[in-house]
């Protein structure tokens, strides 16, 4: 039985970031790559938080029939992957979290809009900014509950994800071990054979 895997994007990008790794996971598995809130063809609908998109997720899930997968979340997806992982840990059989830190406070920076239609609600990436500044405490302590065996990949000294929070998070998640793929933030993009080649076997595991 092929297991699906679901993948979870990034902020500001669409399920169409993984349209180049989709097809070799294609091979051994169901893929479904979504959309979250305010993205793409996703409802944008505020309030951008992450529980709603956690519930999001869910719903799909639910929507999709699939009572088992493994779940892949890139930064955001990433965060919003843990929280779908923590609050359903038997749905959940393998994670898989490309550069993603435990959530801690920090200085909050002014982004400024791209010019031009954007395939995201600029409101969205406000209201998420804001919960990365100053994050629930809650998101970490709820780390422990996730568990699934989880596989972390971290982009190295390129990345704007301190390496200290991806620690972090391989310490407080019960079983997850570290890979770096030490191409800065966008693992997938920059080094698509190297992210299959820790992602696939991975998720063959039994």
């Amino acid at each position: 039985m092929r297991t699906p895997v679901v993948l979870l994007p990034a902020l500001g990008e669409t399920r169409d970031d993984w349209t180049e790794i989709a097809p070799t996971l294609a091979q051994d598995h169901d893929v479904h790559a979504l959309d979250l809130r305010g993205h793409g063809q996703a409802a944008w609908e505020p309030p951008y938080t992450f529980a709603r998109m956690r519930d999001d997720v869910i719903r799909t899930l639910d929507d999709l029939g699939l009572d088992e997968l493994d779940l892949v979340g890139h930064s955001l997806g990433g965060a919003v992957a843990c929280h779908v992982a923590a609050a359903q840990p038997d749905r959940i059989r393998r994670l898989v979290l490309e550069d993603v830190g435990a959530l801690r406070p920090r200085v909050p920076q002014s982004p400024d809009r791209p010019p031009g239609p954007l395939l995201f609600d600029w409101d969205m990436v406000l209201s998420v900014r804001r919960q990365l500044d100053s994050p629930d405490p809650t998101w970490r302590d709820d780390l422990a509950l996730i568990a699934a065996p989880t596989l972390v990949l971290a982009g190295g000294p390129d990345s704007p994800v301190p390496d200290e929070t991806i620690d972090e998070l391989v310490n407080r998640v019960p079983d997850a071990r570290r890979v770096t793929i030490p191409v800065g933030h966008l693992i997938h993009r920059a080094a698509p054979q190297a992210w299959l080649d820790a992602v696939v076997p991975f998720l063959a595991q039994t």
